[in-house]
């Protein structure tokens, strides 16, 4: 399907203005962006988002950019000049959505805080990224996704329990602030519609809007949003939920287990009836009618007896053999997947899960799928990670900027 006749994404017509660098921002403006937003990407004209260099690079520009930066307009500003500033202002007011990851008080520095926009634009949304967030004793400390997996609670609950925290291989912290920031935009814009809708561009007492908000996103709390049942189970029972390697602990059996190849499987037997199939799936028929393991409570008293037993019986037989074996027997069950399992995965690649796209050069590229799967609206990558800058022109024009007055502005190192 060509990129004309694909249909519209839900977020066509929304104006989304990135002020922000390398993840927890721009991925919240990048899923906007896929969905069909107008996503709209400052960067300064030294080198642009820092996130062009890291990893691996093609053509001078990480391929994680292509990804990240995917659908958004590229624009260089240099925001230590007031003159940028004042462009970055006027893109802001007539923006649906402001998303900006910079330490609190920097924006306010600029003449872009949310209360001097909302002055004028009482129908702003404006999502702000942090470590710490808006408010309290912290606000101003820098914070990266590992501080908030660190403070949030993820890292203490990660690894084995005789060894340190560990942390997960990618920057798991700053993307769950990013998909909270994008879950409060969507909801802060359903409210502002319900309330009048965009802001009309006047500005007074007869303008006419919805009732815009800030989305104060702290990298630390979207983490611990996520610590399930930790606070009441502490609060109430003084259970510190601990490191307990790859079990689900609590929950048995829930684990890995290593084959007879070196491969590494997870068995997800903990419900009752699957517990009974599972075990009279591997030949233990006195463990499936054990009527001491009938239930959760009563497997989680011999979780060592019943991981001891499934850890033997996959050392006697390869992934292949024990995946055929549990998945025969409705067990859930997975190999753990790396990227080069996933490229060749029927399910993966049923599901459409990887993009095929060119660089600028012919060369071809896989990109991941655009999730979540919309029936009507899906979304998709209309174009890759744009080169710096790419956009200025085009954005600047439509803010009623000649040729000569950009030409000028990037002669005196505005842009």
């Amino acid at each position: 399907m060509s990129e004309q006749n694909k249909p519209a994404g839900p977020l066509a017509g929304i104006k989304v203005l990135e002020l922000g660098t390398l993840i927890a921002g721009p991925f919240c403006a990048r899923l906007m962006a896929e969905f069909g937003a107008e996503v709209i990407k400052i960067e300064a004209p030294d080198g642009g988002d820092p996130i062009r260099q890291w990893r691996v690079l093609k053509d001078g520009n990480s391929l994680w950019w292509s990804v990240q930066s995917r659908n958004k307009k590229s624009i260089t500003l240099n925001m230590k000049d007031e003159r940028a500033q004042a462009i970055a202002r006027r893109l802001a007011l007539d923006a649906d959505i402001v998303i900006e990851n910079y330490r609190p008080g920097v924006l306010e520095k600029w003449n872009l805080g949310y209360e001097q926009l909302k002055a004028i634009n009482p129908a702003l949304i404006m999502v702000r990224l942090s470590g710490y967030g808006q408010t309290g004793p912290m606000r101003d400390a820098p914070g990266f996704g590992a501080i908030g997996e660190s403070m949030g609670g993820i890292r203490y609950v990660s690894g084995h329990p005789d060894r340190p925290p560990v942390r997960i291989g990618i920057s798991i912290g700053d993307s769950i602030a990013s998909l909270h920031g994008a879950i409060g935009a969507l909801m802060a814009l359903r409210h502002r519609d319900a309330t009048g809708g965009r802001w009309n561009g006047e500005a007074g007492a007869g303008c006419v809007a919805g009732q815009g908000q800030m989305v104060d996103v702290a990298l630390y709390e979207a983490v611990f949003n996520l610590m399930e049942s930790t606070v009441p189970e502490y609060d109430y029972a003084g259970v510190v939920r601990e490191r307990t390697g790859g079990s689900l602990p609590g929950i048995v059996p829930s684990n890995t287990y290593t084959t007879a190849d070196g491969e590494n499987i997870v068995i997800a037997g903990n419900g009752d009836a699957i517990f009974k199939r599972l075990m009279t799936a591997i030949g233990r028929e006195d463990m499936a009618n054990d009527p001491q393991l009938a239930n959760n409570a009563g497997r989680v008293a011999r979780t060592q007896e019943i991981d001891d037993t499934l850890q033997a019986w996959c050392s006697g037989r390869g992934i292949d053999a024990a995946l055929d074996t549990l998945k025969a027997a409705d067990v859930p069950v997975s190999k753990i997947y790396s990227v080069r399992d996933m490229l060749q995965d029927p399910q993966f690649l049923a599901r459409q899960m990887f993009e095929q796209h060119l660089f600028r050069d012919g060369t071809p590229v896989k990109l991941p799928a655009v999730t979540p799967k919309l029936s009507e609206t899906p979304g998709g990558t209309r174009w890759m990670g744009p080169e710096l800058g790419e956009h200025t022109d085009e954005v600047l024009a439509a803010l009623g900027y000649s040729a000569e007055a950009i030409a000028k502005l990037r002669g005196s190192g505005v842009l």
